[in-house]
């Protein structure tokens, strides 16, 4: 694994992951994820780019303050301390899961932080959250899942989610549940799940429209978890966004196929810097 490194950030530690050198790329994970989710991505973007991979608030290594506010709209204005803190003026930003929806919210708000945007099985709308996000937002299944989050579940969950059930190894488990051996690190974990609202989508949704940066939209054809009108839909409404979609890949599409999508993310941003560079000022 990459080492890690902490940043404070409003007087919360932040970990994240770093690779590389070139223009900065951020990468931000979803629910059950943290930078860890990425390394098999960062390995070859990082021969081109400075990749950035932190842990939410809540998650992984980062602080899990019980009083904050881990709401997509909350990490995404975090991640813009980040990158002030990191003292990084814009960013290719690469998103997954709810981190798809910090993403959408981050290049909304914060135009002028975003080279391009890629948006990998992320959320949308209110096609969200699902059914196993649902299940514990029930106080007393809250309540159960504090005390054991069981690991032969939690396994279940996470195959379900991949195309290649392979990869769901003892060691990869490991990593999903590292955060979760601690009491902090499971009520954060269900803390994000609390704080989690479609409603903060749905107030931009009408906004996607106005996006100016390119824009690339990947769908693991096989996600279990999201449905594909998410996909259609936000290409749909985002202007002259690239909607790929890969059938070998899951809800876990950057686990399931990094290096095709590495691949894919590095050629979409040439391509745009190209088309940039052609375009008369």
């Amino acid at each position: 694994m990459l080492a890690r490194h902490f940043v404070w950030v409003d007087r919360q530690r932040i970990a994240f992951r770093r690779e590389g050198a070139g223009p900065a790329m951020l990468m931000v994970h979803g629910i059950t994820t943290y930078s860890f989710m990425w390394e098999g991505m960062m390995r070859p973007l990082s021969k081109r780019f400075d990749v950035l991979a932190p842990d939410l608030l809540g998650c992984g290594e980062s602080d899990k303050p019980m009083q904050s506010d881990y709401s997509i709209a909350a990490q995404a204005e975090l991640m813009i301390k980040f990158l002030d803190a990191m003292e990084i003026p814009n960013v290719h930003l690469v998103c997954h899961d709810i981190g798809g929806g910090v993403g959408q919210i981050l290049a909304i708000k914060h135009p002028e932080r975003v080279r391009s945007l890629t948006l990998i099985n992320s959320v949308a709308y209110d096609y969200w959250p699902v059914q196993p996000i649902v299940t514990l937002r029930i106080p007393i299944l809250r309540q159960i899942a504090l005390a054991t989050l069981d690991a032969g579940l939690f396994k279940a969950i996470v195959k379900h989610g991949f195309y290649h059930k392979e990869l769901v190894t003892d060691e990869l488990m490991e990593h999903f549940r590292r955060p979760l051996l601690t009491l902090g690190g499971r009520e954060g974990f269900l803390r994000l799940a609390k704080c989690l609202d479609s409603s903060q989508l749905m107030d931009i949704s009408d906004r996607l429209k106005q996006l100016q940066m390119p824009v690339l939209i990947i769908r693991g054809e096989t996600d279990a978890y999201l449905k594909p009108i998410i996909s259609e839909r936000l290409h749909s409404d985002i202007p002259n966004s690239v909607l790929k979609k890969l059938s070998t890949a899951g809800h876990f599409t950057p686990m399931d196929e990094p290096d095709m999508v590495a691949e894919m993310l590095s050629e979409f941003i040439k391509a745009s810097d190209s088309q940039k560079a052609s375009t008369p000022a």
